[in-house]
C-alpha cells in the first residue's frame, strides 16, 4: 500500500474528509447559530441585520458540505452508500431543512406584509434549529454505531431508532455550541441596542452549552464502551481532550473581556478538537457495527482504489490553496459591521 510521510492513502483521505467536514461545521456553525437566535430579536430591523450578517457568507460556507460529501463519495464510496441508505430519513429531513432555510433567507424580506415575514421568520428559526440538532444526532449514531450486518446491510429501524438518549444529548450539545458560536459572530457584526441584546443572550447560550456539554461528556465516559481505549493505548492523544477543555474554558473568559474575535477563534477550536476526539476514537473505523465489529465499515474496506486516491490527493494539494485564498478574500471583503442598503435581504 502506497504511503506519503508514513501515512497510507486511505488514512490521508480520512484526514481530508475530516478537515472538510470540520470546515463545514465551524463556518456553518455560526450561520446556524445566528439563525437560532432569530426569534429572540423583537424588531424587524434587528432580524434583517442578523440575516444580513451572514448574507454574503452562508451560501459560500455550504460549499464545504458539498465538497465534503463529494470527497466522502469519491474516497469511501462504500461508506457513502451505507450511511445514506441506513440514515435515509435523517438525511432527507436535513436536505428539506436546508432548502427551507435557504428559501427563508431569500424570501423573508421580499414582501412587506407582516404575516409573510413572520411565517418566514418561524421557518428560518425552525430550520436552523433542526439542522443543528440533526447534525448532532447523525454524529452520535456514527460514534456509537448502528446495526450493520453482512455486506453492510442495515438491520435497524427508521428515524425513531436514531433518536436514542445519547443522540438527543449530542444533538442538544450541537445546538448549544452553534448558538454560542452564532452569538459571538453576531456581536462582531452588530452595534447599538442589538449588540447589547446579544451580549445578554450570549451569556444564556454559554450556560446552555456548558451544561449540555458536561452532561454529554459524562454520559459518553460512563455508557460508551471502549471510548477511552485509544487514549489508553496512546497516552499522547490525551492532549486532544485537554486542548478541547482549555478551548471551552477560554471562551467565557474572552467574552467577559469583550474580545469577541479571539472568542470566535476559540469556539471554532472547540468544534475542531471535539471532532478530532471523534476521529481519533473511530479510526480506522468509519461506521461501527453494533451487531458484529467484523461488519463495520472501515477506511480500508470502504476505500476507492490506490490509484484513484493518489490522483484525488494530488487534486487536493492543488485545490486547497485556491479554496483557502477564496475564503480569505471573502471574509476580508465583508469584514466589519452590517450596514443595510437597497441590496440587503
Amino acid at each position: 500500500m502506497e504511503t506519503i510521510l508514513g501515512l497510507d492513502y486511505p488514512t490521508l483521505w480520512y484526514l481530508v474528509v475530516g478537515l472538510l467536514f470540520s470546515g463545514y461545521v465551524i463556518l456553518e456553525g455560526f450561520d446556524y447559530g445566528a439563525g437560532m437566535w432569530h426569534l429572540f430579536f423583537r424588531k424587524d430591523l434587528s432580524r434583517r441585520i442578523a440575516i444580513n450578517a451572514i448574507g454574503p457568507l452562508w451560501d459560500a460556507n455550504q460549499v464545504w458540505l458539498i465538497i465534503g460529501a463529494g470527497a466522502l463519495f469519491a474516497g469511501f464510496p462504500v461508506m457513502y452508500a451505507t450511511m445514506l441508505s441506513a440514515m435515509y430519513v435523517p438525511f432527507m429531513l436535513l436536505l428539506v431543512l436546508l432548502i427551507l432555510r435557504s428559501s427563508a433567507i431569500k424570501f423573508r424580506s421580499a414582501e412587506e406584509m407582516l404575516w409573510w415575514r413572520k411565517t418566514w421568520d418561524i421557518i428560518y428559526f425552525v430550520s436552523n434549529l433542526f439542522i443543528s440538532f440533526l447534525l448532532g444526532v447523525i454524529l452520535a449514531n456514527i460514534l456509537q454505531g448502528i446495526e450493520l450486518a453482512e455486506n453492510y446491510s442495515y438491520k435497524g429501524g427508521m428515524f425513531l431508532s436514531f433518536l436514542n438518549p445519547y443522540a438527543i444529548m449530542v444533538g442538544l450539545t450541537t445546538v448549544s455550541l452553534f448558538m454560542t458560536q452564532g452569538a459571538i459572530f453576531l456581536l462582531l457584526k452588530t452595534e447599538g441596542r442589538l449588540h447589547a441584546r446579544l451580549t445578554f443572550l450570549l451569556k444564556k447560550g454559554m450556560i446552555f452549552f456548558i451544561v449540555s456539554f458536561a452532561a454529554t461528556s459524562l454520559y459518553t465516559l460512563i455508557f460508551l464502551i471502549g471510548v477511552t481505549d485509544r487514549f489508553k493505548d496512546f497516552p499522547v492523544l490525551f492532549i486532544v481532550p485537554v486542548l478541547a477543555f482549555l478551548a471551552v474554558a477560554n471562551v467565557p473568559r474572552l467574552v467577559s473581556k469583550k474580545k469577541y474575535s479571539i472568542a470566535l477563534i476559540f469556539s471554532s477550536l472547540t468544534m475542531a478538537f471535539l471532532l478530532m476526539l471523534v476521529a481519533v476514537q473511530l479510526y480506522p473505523v468509519l461506521l461501527p457495527s453494533t451487531i458484529n465489529p467484523e461488519y463495520s465499515v472501515t477506511i480500508y474496506n470502504a476505500a476507492s482504489s490506490q490509484k484513484s486516491l493518489g490522483i484525488m490527493l494530488t487534486i487536493v494539494l492543488i485545490g486547497t490553496p485556491l479554496l483557502a485564498g477564496y475564503f480569505l478574500f471573502l471574509y476580508k471583503t465583508f469584514h466589519g459591521k452590517v450596514k443595510l442598503d437597497d441590496t440587503s435581504y
